[in-house]
């Protein structure tokens, strides 16, 4: 079962710490749609003929499209791809975007799944990551989502941020946990180079959490979560049982899927595509019938790198016999070798033929996962 990822790179304001390709624009959605169902067109055999059962339109934010054109992508894509009966549709929202005849009509369209970019209760913080929205249009926007009768709903929300507490954290996470919600995706703030953060960082004014706070808010959210009845799924995302979001599951199970759109991301399990991170010369290049993407093939090490990369951040890990047979001895061999020393350390362990990270490992994941890394 294949995905497809749609980037709508519009925003009515860019947050300073955000590094996904967008613009602020308030036209050209039209033209942008008219490019992006050429795209889909041009790219109807990307995926083999593979079923598609889920569908993801993330951004920058597609909350800012009104319905019917978000409608029109999904009715376009339905037709040209074998899409199931019952796919998982998801839609990245800002929560003052949305009002309750938005979410209906949400609702009518097909859309199964919502991700609200909550990232803080606190207004001071809120105000500090520059977003548009308030505490109080969070909690509206999520009744709102519950009357207009979505059940799979998730919130994303931001810890190490410089000047919130392990309280202040503790209690974001309290009041996110006292909404009916599905799933939590939880990211440690990153200031990325050419971000306005990133600047700040580089000029000396802007410093990230220390590791220890870091570390400790991690351990927060994970002792909530859990006593919640959520499920750490993956290093950043938690989910009730049956509620894991299906679309990310598929990446990290390197399962293929086509991303339509600027900057959007494609793979098929023996290439990995990206497109132009420009909206006027994708659009223009879609028209025009040129090239608007860059293309790698994946040889064995490339391939084994993936897997490593997208499985060990998740409660799978790395599949064992899976290795075996798709990098012979050599890989098993290398994984083997190197995952004694972790397991030693209590960093790893192995079950079921699978070797996955322990909680003390996950706290250190991106460190672990580079000693795995086969450079060439």
């Amino acid at each position: 079962m294949a995905g497809i990822y749609i980037h709508i790179p519009f925003c009515k304001t860019i947050c300073p710490y955000c590094d996904f390709y967008s613009i602020v624009e308030s036209d050209g959605h039209d033209t942008f749609v008219e490019a992006l169902l050429k795209e889909a067109d041009q790219r109807r055999d990307y995926l083999g003929g593979e079923s598609v059962s889920t569908i993801y339109f993330g951004g920058g934010t597609p909350s800012v499209l009104p319905v019917e054109l978000l409608d029109l992508i999904l009715n376009r894509l339905r037709k040209l791809f074998p899409v199931t009966g019952n796919p998982e549709i998801t839609i990245e929202l800002n929560p003052d975007d949305v009002n309750t005849g938005y979410l209906k009509n949400l609702k009518k369209a097909g859309f199964t799944r919502l991700s609200y970019g909550i990232q803080s209760w606190d207004e001071k913080i809120l105000k500090f990551l520059r977003r548009r929205h308030t505490a109080e249009q969070s909690a509206e926007a999520i009744e709102n989502a519950l009357k207009a009768g979505f059940e799979n709903i998730s919130a994303d929300l931001i810890y190490g941020i410089p000047g919130q507490t392990n309280e202040l954290w503790s209690e974001t996470l309290d009041i996110t946990l006292g909404f009916d919600l599905k799933h939590i995706s939880a990211y440690h703030l990153t200031i990325e180079p050419g971000t306005p953060f990133g600047k700040l960082k580089e000029a000396g004014k802007l410093a990230e959490a220390d590791e220890e706070t870091s570390n400790a808010q991690f351990e927060i959210l994970v002792e909530k979560t859990g006593k919640a009845g959520f499920i750490q799924y993956e290093i950043s995302n938690f989910g009730k049982e049956g509620w894991f979001s299906e679309h990310n599951s598929n990446y990290w199970k390197q399962i293929s899927y086509l991303g339509l759109g600027p900057s959007a991301h494609s793979f098929n399990k023996i290439s990995r595509q990206w497109n132009i991170k420009s909206v006027a010369k994708y659009v223009k290049a879609v028209n025009q019938g040129k090239s608007y993407f860059e293309y790698e093939e994946l040889d064995s090490r490339k391939r084994f790198n993936e897997y490593i990369i997208t499985s060990l951040r998740t409660m799978w890990g790395l599949d064992l016999d899976f290795i075996e047979q798709n990098f012979e001895k050599e890989g098993y061999d290398y994984v083997m070798n190197l995952s004694s020393r972790f397991i030693n350390y209590g960093l790893m362990r192995k079950e079921d033929n699978r070797l996955v990270l322990t909680n003390q490992g996950k706290v250190i994941s991106d460190n672990i996962i580079t000693e795995f890394i086969m450079v060439s």
